[in-house]
């Protein structure tokens, strides 16, 4: 059996946003980087509204033009509803600089954009790769699988893992740790709909809350094009409760909201209702001296905040100084010059994802301090991506102050 075998600086599994992003930035310094996708794009994937944050990466790439000239549905916001109550967000009320307003994206769309940025800036991309070893050595890693073309067995001075919901590393070097979250499980499809008939914002995400059962909460990402996304996150045990198909169950919580039932009313889906379940992740090292885990390969913890996206890129952001001083020789603590900085945005997240399931984000939200406060502009920061601003108490402090606000909000 003929086995092919090509070296690399640099070998990149996954060409998700993360995957790409990193790819670019790499083969931008110069270096030969392969990028390894298991999947062929274009491809279905959901996480589909971005954040302002993810803005800062995209224009030091390079690639903002691109982005602009795509035709993405513009976003300045979100939206926050449970049928009492309406509570809207605008980016630009945040309190950390930069930009201020985003897009929402078909994945199938972005993610190919991206990928072919990668290969523009000189990047070897290749698709239907299926990574199933890996060894490292003093001169970097092994990495083996099997393609269209048959069997490869690659070598590179350094891998990165930008993997998604595959986690090629974690599983093949026994890097998965329990995550701190419950289970929880997400029922979403693309839809034609008639919002623009409809007193409804396109140019912001809705979020809404079940009226009975505050951990159910609902997405409705409008695109470009009079199609949106939408999705429900509810815990097993509530989705019990409902008989039939996913896509009978996604629809009878969906009639259980006034608001979304009659924005949907007459939606037709346009593909088959995908499910999700125990998604939230975490490993025991994010990086070694030989690899990085980057976005959802690393730690993911829940699509409430759409910060999915918005970490992949912070953390391909992240890996290029250290891996570039690396390759030329310097000594690089990978914990405290990648995992440590990365963890201080992933903790944030965390801090609001868990104060949004116990109800104190939500009481927040929907009595929030005045427009002036500087209070509510920390929180618009961290809901706009900008989770790595330390100047921002809510960075630093998170749990303590959002507990804080929420007692004074309630």
């Amino acid at each position: 059996m003929t086995v092919s075998s090509d070296h690399f600086d640099v070998i990149v599994i996954g060409a998700g946003p993360a995957g790409a992003l990193a790819a670019t930035r790499l083969a931008q310094e110069g270096l030969n980087v392969a990028i390894l996708e298991k999947s062929a794009f274009p491809r279905f994937v959901i996480g589909e509204s971005l954040l302002p944050q993810s803005m800062v990466f995209m224009e030091k790439a390079g690639l903002l033009p691109r982005l602009k000239a795509a035709g993405f549905q513009y976003k300045d916001g979100a939206n926050f509803s449970d049928d009492r109550r309406f509570s809207s967000i605008k980016f630009s009320e945040k309190f950390s600089s930069g930009p201020a307003s985003t897009y929402q994206v078909e994945r199938d769309k972005f993610d190919n954009l991206l990928a072919e940025a990668a290969v523009d800036a000189g990047a070897d991309l290749r698709f239907q790769q299926d990574v199933t070893a890996v060894d490292f050595n003093d001169a970097g890693a092994v990495i083996a699988g099997a393609g269209p073309e048959g069997a490869f067995r690659h070598t590179a001075r350094f891998l990165v893992d930008a993997s998604g919901y595959g986690r090629v590393l974690p599983r093949l070097l026994n890097l998965d740790t329990p995550s701190d979250f419950p289970v929880r499980h997400a029922l979403f499809t693309h839809v034609e709909e008639q919002l623009a008939a409809r007193n409804f914002d396109r140019n912001k995400i809705l979020i809404s809350i079940h009226p009975r059962c505050r951990d159910i909460w609902f997405w409705l990402i409008p695109f470009a094009n009079g199609k949106s996304s939408v999705g429900v996150v509810v815990s097993p045990e509530e989705l019990k409760k409902y008989p039939g198909s996913p896509s009978e169950k996604l629809w009878a919580i969906i009639n259980e909201t006034e608001e979304l039932k009659d924005l949907l009313s007459d939606a037709r889906e346009l593909r088959p209702v995908g499910e999700m379940s125990g998604y939230s992740t975490k490993v025991s090292r994010l990086a070694g001296p030989q690899f990085a885990l980057l976005g959802n390969a690393g730690e993911f913890l829940d699509p409430v905040f759409s910060s999915g996206v918005t970490v992949a890129f912070k953390s391909a952001d992240l890996l290029i100084d250290p891996l570039m001083r690396q390759l030329k020789g310097e000594d690089v603590d990978w914990d405290a010059d990648f995992a440590k900085p990365l963890q201080v945005g992933v903790d944030c997240f965390r801090a609001f994802v868990e104060a949004w399931y116990s109800g104190e984000l939500q009481d927040i939200i929907f009595n929030p301090p005045s427009d002036d406060n500087p209070i509510k502009q920390m929180i618009v920061s961290i809901l706009a991506g900008y989770a790595w601003d330390e100047k921002n108490p809510f960075v630093t402090q998170g749990p303590r102050y959002l507990d804080m606000v929420a007692q004074q909000c309630a």
